[in-house]
């Protein structure tokens, strides 16, 4: 659901919803440790500018679409914020580390984007390099508890009182298409965003991990690090350069 946060007043919102949590703790740590970090579908920023606060003196680059959420993130001048995806923005290595937070992976709704994004990550990787993402696991439905009466009131940057409800329209083999509703009693009418969210299972992953030559080195089902189970609430994978895919295998 990026594409509401195009909309530089819905942009100001983004980090008060998502306040820092222990997804953010978890790939911290993973950020500290490498020298070169770019994190795609950066969003505002909350991360690589954590890693500044932390004491990180290595390059970050932050990649996303949407200006409006730029236009948050560049309040911090000591980090590349770049416009634009991975198949606008071609890296050619030099990164120990890519991170794709906040379960952007889930916008790519087809196999051939998710191959189009690994291709791309792998591309930007040093051969050491680590690749860390997260998606929500399937099993655990996350879909059934997006419904208005779970919505979300916020307290705006101007002291304006903002309700965010989310609704599920349709679920098509692995893709939630749903909406997402801002609205204000200072406004004219809600603002309104549909999009689509994929829910791939461990296995699927995997599989296109291996064909566009990575192999899986750490999965876990929650930010404590716990193993992945069927019943967890996400699929977090570090994964790593490994063996060349076969020549047209798909």
């Amino acid at each position: 659901m990026a594409d509401a946060f195009e909309d530089p007043d819905l942009a100001a919102y983004y980090d008060v919803i998502n306040q820092w949590g222990d997804d953010d703790r978890f790939y911290l740590d993973l950020v500290l440790a490498a020298d070169a970090v770019l994190d795609v579908g950066c969003g505002t920023g909350m991360l690589l500018k954590g890693a500044r606060a932390a004491g990180h003196r290595g390059r970050l680059v932050g990649l996303d679409p949407a200006e409006g959420m730029l236009l948050q993130a560049r309040d911090a001048p000591d980090v590349e914020w770049v416009r634009g995806d991975l198949g606008t923005a071609a890296f050619d290595g030099g990164f120990d580390l890519v991170v794709m937070t906040g379960h952007v992976f889930q916008i790519f709704l087809t196999d051939d984007e998710v191959r189009a994004q690994f291709t791309a990550v792998r591309q930007a990787l040093e051969a050491g390099g680590r690749f860390a993402f997260e998606t929500r696991n399937p099993g655990a439905r996350a879909w059934e508890r997006w419904t208005p009466e779970n919505g979300t009131d916020i307290v705006g940057p101007a002291g304006e009182q903002v309700r965010v409800e989310h609704r599920v329209e349709s679920v098509v083999d692995d893709v939630v298409w749903m909406t997402e509703t801002f609205s204000c009693p200072d406004w004219p009418e809600p603002r309104v965003d549909r999009g689509a969210l994929r829910f791939m299972t461990a296995d699927g992953i995997d599989a296109l991990l291996r064909e566009t030559g990575f192999e899986v080195a750490e999965r876990y089902g929650s930010w404590d690090r716990t193993p992945f189970t069927g019943e967890s609430r996400e699929i977090i994978t570090i994964a790593r350069p490994g063996p060349p895919p076969a020549a047209g295998r798909r």
